[in-house]
């Protein structure tokens, strides 16, 4: 699988999609972008990672139940076999796709796919952060 990636552009607060990814040492280092919607305006580029206004995220190779494809940093609605429906917060770790706090035993993160009925992309961490605090509230 090629690997899919999409970028958060902070200083135009949308998202972008990713044309160009440099990597230096297995990581990435400089992204060129432009909006989805083949507007020659408003792209961007530039370093990414940690402070830089320009967020990176990847695909974790799963849809939800409406098709869309979940990238981490979504927030997803997710319903269990015997559970209540969560919201919470998709991230990539080692490869893994996860769902933030979701093992309901035991606290810890559970994979994307694990024991899931249903997931549904409801929003992404930069746009709808309240969906994740209400959840909490």
């Amino acid at each position: 699988m090629v690997p899919k990636f999409r970028v958060w552009d902070e200083t135009q607060h949308k998202m972008l999609q990713a044309d160009c990814i440099e990597f230096i040492d297995g990581k990435a280092y400089w992204v060129e972008a432009s909006p989805a919607d083949g507007n020659v305006q408003g792209g961007n580029d530039g370093p990414v990672g940690g402070n830089s206004q320009l967020k990176l995220e990847q695909s974790t190779g799963l849809k939800d139940t409406n098709g869309n494809e979940i990238f981490s940093g979504d927030i997803v609605k997710s319903s269990y076999k015997y559970a209540q429906p969560k919201i919470s917060q998709v991230i990539m770790e080692d490869g893994n796709s996860y769902i933030l706090g979701e093992d309901l035993a035991a606290g810890n993160e559970m994979l994307v796919s694990d024991h899931i009925n249903e997931i549904e992309v409801i929003g992404n961490m930069y746009e709808n952060l309240e969906l994740l605090e209400a959840q909490h509230e």
